[in-house]
């Protein structure tokens, strides 16, 4: 147990180096692209193996425990250490991370990534694991300097991903996203150093065994303002959230379900990793802040969605969704935002069921671009759009499985993670005020409206409506096996996390008792 986390995070690495070597001779006559897309099926394959192994042999009956840890001395004159661990917060985030990366190379093995500037699979397949290499890092690492490294690591991958593969607008939208980023990690890593300075340690283990006892008020108050801005920025949080549509909408397929289901992780995660242990005096000031922003994020997503859903507003589909992730990542920060074990543990759920839910329609939104060749919301619809209920319907089934999904239906997974951060943000941590905090959870009950009114709206746009016989779309195949393949996993989990969520909550939550140093 104890090397195979580091084999995990290490594997990926090893295979992006592997996939840029020159084919071996019995290879020859063979297609090159094919192998090497192969090759990104069977090192994501062992990965994914290996985080299920590391799974079952994890001990449940403590979750909040480290395990699997690693403990190695690396900078010694700085007290930086190569540390590893997993627990109950970090261990549903790399099984998601794991089956994303692993489901988006078999989905590109079947219909490899194609772009104007797309050079050789090999680059893709190599680009491919570094970011789940630096992904699974992120989540692993227990050391501020190296998560700071793991988190700025998946940045090049993700560029090359959308300025190579991506559509329309493409290298803007890299740009951006790239520049965005950088500048929030560096407010970032200035205050991951004042953190490790102030506090004579950057493992974040000790520092969490603190709690904020080594580190002043002014400290703990300049930290998570620093921090805070950076992983809000990758989170996102409104208003920092602007490279995020763009992103999405230039990106390949497998770019937007890997951006969506684990990149936004990260923000948040290091928001319950680092800051609430860490800084929970700063937090604490901060927190009425961070849920009015969230509440704002909420309301605002939901009207730009609805706002490209209405017929004539020439919205594109893949925009929707990412504008629809502003909304959902803010029931994250206010569940993270309440500092209660009850909104901590809805945030962590919204986590996992955003990944799973966003991924699998990003999956399906790519599917329809692949068949009509545009993702625009008026064309799909028109008299020579979708009808998927009549042209495709297995594939208007999964759509609309995904929309209700998304909105929250009781059943699904999407349910009971905004459920949970609207309950915590009905009676926050002490000192903090509850109408404020009640204002903010009605907001966000509003959200949860506007929400189910676009997902709705786009269902009857694309799947519903006639079949004009003039219509001048092709006939094409429905939902192929390969498809099948790769969205069924993330179909079968979003009903079990929604028929059986203590799956999910019996590993967070004695975690997060234990960060929040036993919470109310």
């Amino acid at each position: 147990m104890q090397s195979l986390l580091a084999a995990i995070v290490v594997l990926p690495l090893v295979g992006a180096v592997a996939a840029l070597l020159p084919a071996p001779p019995g290879l020859k006559g063979r297609d090159p692209g094919q192998a090497v897309l192969r090759h990104g099926v069977t090192v994501t394959g062992a990965v994914l193996a290996l985080t299920v192994a590391l799974a079952a042999g994890f001990d449940h009956d403590h979750p909040a425990r480290m395990q699997a840890t690693t403990d190695l001395s690396w900078i010694p004159a700085l007290h930086i250490r190569i540390h590893l661990g997993v627990d109950g917060i970090s261990l549903p985030l790399l099984l998601l991370t794991a089956l994303l990366t692993f489901l988006g190379a078999l989905y590109s093995y079947f219909r490899p990534p194609t772009g104007p500037g797309a050079p050789s699979p090999k680059a893709y397949v190599a680009l491919l694991l570094v970011l789940e290499a630096g992904s699974l890092a992120s989540f692993a690492v227990l050391d501020l300097v190296l998560f700071f490294l793991a988190f700025e690591t998946v940045l090049i991958p993700m560029y090359f991903l959308i300025a190579r593969w991506g559509g329309e607008d493409r290298e803007r939208s890299a740009w951006r996203f790239v520049l965005y980023t950088l500048l929030g990690s560096v407010v970032m890593l200035l205050g991951l150093l004042l953190v490790g300075i102030k506090g004579g340690t950057f493992d974040m283990v000790a520092l969490a065994t603190d709690n904020g006892a080594g580190l002043s008020h002014s400290t703990q108050l300049l930290a998570v303002l620093a921090i805070g801005t950076g992983l809000a920025v990758k989170a996102p949080m409104w208003p920092l959230h602007t490279w995020l549509p763009d992103a999405h909408t230039a990106a390949p397929t497998v770019g937007s379900v890997l951006l969506a289901g684990v990149l936004l992780k990260m923000g948040t995660y290091g928001f319950v990793r680092i800051l609430l242990p860490v800084a929970p005096d700063g937090m604490h000031a901060f927190a009425p802040y961070l849920a009015a922003f969230a509440a704002v994020g909420i309301i605002y997503g939901s009207l730009v969605c609805l706002a490209l859903a209405r017929k004539g507003a020439r919205g594109d589909l893949k925009r929707l969704i990412a504008y629809s992730s502003v909304g959902h990542m803010g029931f994250v920060l206010l569940g993270i935002a309440t500092l209660t074990p009850t909104g901590v543990n809805g945030a962590l759920f919204a986590n996992v069921a955003h990944g799973l839910i966003t991924g699998l329609l990003f999956f399906l939104v790519g599917a329809l671009k692949d068949r009509y060749g545009t993702s625009d919301l008026d064309s799909l619809s028109g008299t020579t759009g979708a009808a998927l209920y009549g042209r495709a319907p297995r594939l208007g089934g999964l759509l609309a499985f995904g929309a209700v999904a998304s909105l929250g239906l009781p059943g699904l997974a999407g349910f009971w993670g905004e459920m949970l951060a609207m309950f915590g943000a009905f009676r926050p941590a002490d000192g903090l005020s509850r109408p404020a905090f009640v204002t903010f959870m009605a907001l966000a009950g509003l959200g949860t409206l506007l929400t189910a009114a676009y997902l709705l709206v786009v269902v009857r746009r694309v799947c519903m409506g006639e079949q004009k016989e003039h219509n001048a779309v092709p006939a094409f195949a429905d939902v192929q096996a390969y498809e099948f393949a790769a969205w069924s996993p993330l179909v079968a989990l979003t009903v079990v996390a929604g028929l059986w969520p203590a799956v999910l909550l019996g590993l967070t939550d004695p975690a997060v008792q234990q960060l929040l140093g036993g919470g109310n």
